[in-house]
């Protein structure tokens, strides 16, 4: 039995930055995150290619998502550590498209790892975050 889809309610709830960048979740999932970003000047360096920092913060919204559909009711989650590695670049025009699945799931730590591909579907980012789950105080 599938999971049910919940991009749709983290499309409208989403992260105030993740809205203002332009996130977009096409699949919300327990187990899978899936994400579109466009590339646009606003969020490009020179050359006009996505720019470094936008990686990261995709990346991190989407493990950030992933572990709250993971953590018990009442907690909050952080990141804690992230790590990019930076394999190519996505021009202006182009949309970034995003897959995070766990790679650990625990009780106080995850890990998620977040693919970012171009749209010719070479690999252009791998992000690998720690979040840490904790009780709302």
């Amino acid at each position: 039995m599938s999971e049910e889809n919940l991009a749709d309610a983290f499309n409208e709830n989403n992260a105030p930055f993740a809205k203002t960048m332009g996130v977009r979740m096409t699949l919300v999932t327990k187990t899978r995150v899936e994400g579109e970003l466009d590339v646009k000047e606003e969020n490009c360096t020179i050359p006009p290619t996505l720019h470094g920092g936008a990686i990261m913060a995709l990346a991190d919204n989407m493990g950030g998502i992933g572990a709250f559909l993971n953590m018990p009711e009442g907690s909050l989650t952080s990141t804690i550590e992230s790590k990019t590695n930076f394999l190519r670049a996505i021009p202006i025009g182009q949309t970034a498209k995003a897959v995070t699945t766990p790679v650990n799931i625990g009780r106080t730590l995850q890990v998620w790892k977040t693919d970012i591909f171009r749209e010719d579907g070479k690999l252009a980012a791998v992000v690998t975050q720690t979040q840490i789950i904790r009780a709302a105080t």
